[in-house]
């Protein structure tokens, strides 16, 4: 699972280029599945804060009621939450080495 946090990371970062419209949608659809995921993963391992974090996020991205933020903010929310996604990649693995 760990994978998928440096894909959706570089996903979201390619968001600050000029793409086709679709590929945002695209985007959205692959984030708020990939949040939900997680947030059930961390709700069975019961870490109830990084469930409400990823569940909050699946909310955000969710491409049926959009969430019109402009694209300054869009592109901001897209930077904060793929470094989130790759601090939270090295934690994981280290916490995994110090096993």
């Amino acid at each position: 699972m760990k994978q998928v946090y440096l894909i959706l990371a570089a996903l979201l970062l390619l968001c600050l280029a000029p793409m086709p419209y679709g590929y945002y949608q695209l985007v959205r659809f692959v984030a708020m599945v990939a949040f939900g995921v997680m947030a059930y993963n961390y709700c069975n391992e019961k870490k109830e804060v990084l469930m409400v974090v990823f569940g909050a996020l699946a909310l955000l991205f969710q491409p049926f009621f959009k969430v019109a933020l402009g694209r300054t903010m869009w592109n901001i929310v897209d930077v904060i939450v793929a470094i989130g996604l790759i601090a939270l990649f090295f934690y994981e693995t280290k916490r995994e080495k110090d096993r």
